[in-house]
């Protein structure tokens, strides 16, 4: 499929100067707003969206993303390669790593990472790839929203592009009494393993 990001950025630029404006709107003319610059990026490519930042000094940000979805990541890293120079605005693919110490909200349930443990399940059949296993008080493994909430919360901790292409494998489980003596990790450390799994990786 051929993707016209021209679609799109035709479109910005007649726009770019309301949605710096963004904040000075009321709630319903930002939404309205918002809502165009969905449906001109659904035209682009469906399934696709987009999150802007609170202005700085810099202006604002616009985080595309693919809600983790690897087969839109062409058509999403095209847009932002050929996204067009306009003052006060920086164009970003996919969402980008948070840091390690966070507290993320899904659905009903909250995450501190903090208070989660992480390891690693060994796959020889598939070693470039992270099986994980996360420990939290109140894990559920067969609750499908707290695992889609333990895979944002993972997500938010390294990005969406080494979730998606990394992470192929996760289960969850209550926190042990001894996490450490059972093979676990502290969830802090879950960005700096995943740059040491990539090195071994890439040496393989």
């Amino acid at each position: 499929m051929t993707y016209d990001t021209s679609i799109f950025w035709d479109w910005f630029r007649q726009n770019a100067e309301p949605l710096t404006m963004l904040s000075e709107y009321d709630e319903t003319k930002q939404e309205q707003l918002l809502n165009r610059m969905q449906e001109q990026l659904e035209a682009y490519c469906p399934g696709l969206t987009f999150e802007i930042t609170e202005p700085n000094n810099n202006g604002r940000r616009v985080v595309f993303t693919a809600e983790g979805d690897i087969e839109l990541f062409e058509p999403l890293v095209k847009l932002t390669d050929e996204a067009p120079d306009i003052d006060w605005w920086e164009f970003v693919p996919f969402k980008q790593p948070n840091g390690n110490e966070l507290k993320v909200r899904f659905d009903k349930y909250s995450y501190d990472t903090k208070k989660m443990h992480f390891m690693q399940l060994e796959n020889e059949e598939e070693p470039d790839i992270l099986g994980l296993r996360v420990a939290f008080d109140g894990a559920d493994n067969n609750n499908e929203d707290m695992l889609v909430g333990t895979y944002v919360t993972l997500e938010a901790m390294i990005g969406e592009f080494d979730c998606a292409t990394l992470v192929g494998y996760l289960e969850i489980c209550p926190t042990p009494k001894n996490p450490k003596e059972k093979g676990f990790l502290p969830m802090a450390d879950f960005p700096d393993f995943v740059e040491w799994f990539k090195k071994q990786r890439d040496k393989q």
